[in-house]
C-alpha cells in the first residue's frame, strides 16, 4: 500500500490534514443531512444555528460570533436567502440597519436538525472518535493560535535562513563568539569561519542561520561534507543574547534535516566535554556517543574529546 504522503509529513501538513478530514466529515454530514430531508449544506448549518440560538443579528456580529471573515458570512447570507431560510430585517430607528433573521422554513430546517439530524450526526462522530478530547484540543489550538498566529511561531517567530554572503560575517561572529570563550581558535576555525564559501559551501556542504524577528541572526549551524554521503555538523552555536528562546534546537533540528535532504546517509560531529549543554541538545535530536569515531577523527581539533553520530528516526 502506498503511503499517505500528507500523514509522513506530521506537523508539517497538519492544516492540510484537518482540511482533508473536515471535507470527509462535510461529505458524509451532506449525505446525512439529504437523508434527515434537510436540503442545507454543512458549511451552512452554523450560520443557522447561530440564528437559532442567539435570534437576528447584522453580518458583523455573525462574524464575530462565528469566527469568519465577513465576506464569508455574506456568502452564506445570500445562499440561505434564495433557499428561503433567512431574511434581511429592518432594525427599528434605524432604516439603513439590517439585522439577519430565519424566515419560518428557517426555523422549520432548524427544528428538523436538531430532532433528527444532529443526533445521528452526534452519534456517528462519537463512533468515529473521542470527541470531547478532539474537542478540547481544537479549542486549545484555536486559543493558540488568535493569542499569536502561526507565522509568529515558533518562540515568537524564530526563522531558518540559508546561507548568502551578506550572512557569512555572523558565521564568523556567532563562532568566535563561544570558541574564544570556552577554548582557543585553531587554523581550522581561522580558515572556515573567513572564508565559509570557499572551505564549506562550495565544496558541497551548506550553512544555515536561525533569525529572530526582535535579535536578527542569532545563530547558526554547518555542514562539512566529508565524503560522497556522509557530513560532520560543525560550528554550531547561538548568541548569548538569544540563549534560553530554544533557538539552538530549532536551528540543530533544520540543519539535521538538510543534511539528510542533501543526501546524507552519515552524519557525524565532534565536540568537546565542557560543552554540557550542547551534548545534551545533541543527545535530544537523536546524537549517540561513538568512541570509533573518536579514535579516528578526534584528531581534528586539538579541543575535541566527544565524537557523535547520528541516529536519530531520519537516519533510517
Amino acid at each position: 500500500m502506498a503511503d499517505d504522503m500528507i500523514a509522513v509529513e506530521g506537523a508539517v501538513m497538519l492544516g492540510s490534514r484537518l482540511k482533508r478530514l473536515a471535507e470527509r466529515l462535510q461529505s458524509g454530514a451532506e449525505l446525512i443531512a439529504r437523508d434527515c430531508g434537510l436540503d442545507t449544506q454543512p458549511s451552512e448549518m452554523a450560520m443557522l444555528a447561530a440564528l437559532d440560538r442567539a435570534g437576528a443579528m447584522t453580518v458583523g456580529e455573525a462574524t464575530v460570533r462565528l469566527g469568519i471573515s465577513q465576506p464569508a458570512v455574506t456568502r452564506l447570507v445570500r445562499q440561505l436567502a434564495a433557499a428561503g431560510l433567512v431574511e434581511a430585517q429592518a432594525v427599528a430607528g434605524d432604516r439603513r440597519a439590517r439585522r439577519i433573521g430565519l424566515t419560518p422554513r428557517g426555523h422549520e430546517a432548524m427544528d428538523l436538525a436538531r430532532t433528527v439530524m444532529w443526533p445521528r450526526l452526534q452519534a456517528a462522530v462519537e463512533e468515529l472518535c473521542d470527541v470531547e478530547v478532539l474537542l478540547r484540543e481544537v479549542a486549545a489550538a484555536e486559543t493558540a493560535l488568535a493569542a499569536a498566529p502561526l507565522e509568529h511561531r515558533p518562540q515568537g517567530g524564530l526563522a531558518i535562513r540559508r546561507f548568502s554572503d551578506e550572512l557569512a560575517p555572523h558565521f564568523d561572529r556567532i563562532n568566535r563568539e563561544w570558541i574564544e570563550d570556552m577554548y582557543a581558535l585553531e587554523q581550522l576555525d581561522i580558515d572556515q569561519l573567513e572564508h565559509p564559501r570557499a572551505n564549506i559551501v562550495a565544496p558541497g556542504g551548506d550553512i544555515l542561520f536561525v533569525e529572530d524577528p526582535q535579535l536578527g541572526i542569532v545563530g547558526t549551524c554547518g555542514l562539512l561534507k566529508t565524503g560522497p554521503r556522509e557530513f560532520e555538523l560543525i560550528k554550531m552555536g547561538v548568541s548569548r543574547a538569544a540563549r534560553g528562546r530554544k533557538a539552538g534546537e530549532f536551528l540543530l533540528a533544520a540543519t539535521i534535516e538538510r543534511a539528510f535532504a542533501m543526501g546524507a546517509e552519515r552524519l557525524f560531529l565532534l565536540t568537546n566535554s565542557k560543552s554540557q549543554a550542547a551534548i545534551h541538545l545533541y543527545e535530544k535530536l537523536g546524537f549517540v556517543h561513538d568512541a570509533a569515531l573518536l579514535a579516528s577523527c578526534g584528531g581534528e581539533y586539538e579541543r575535541c574529546n566527544v565524537a557523535m553520530r547520528y541516529r536519530g528516526p531520519l537516519a533510517g
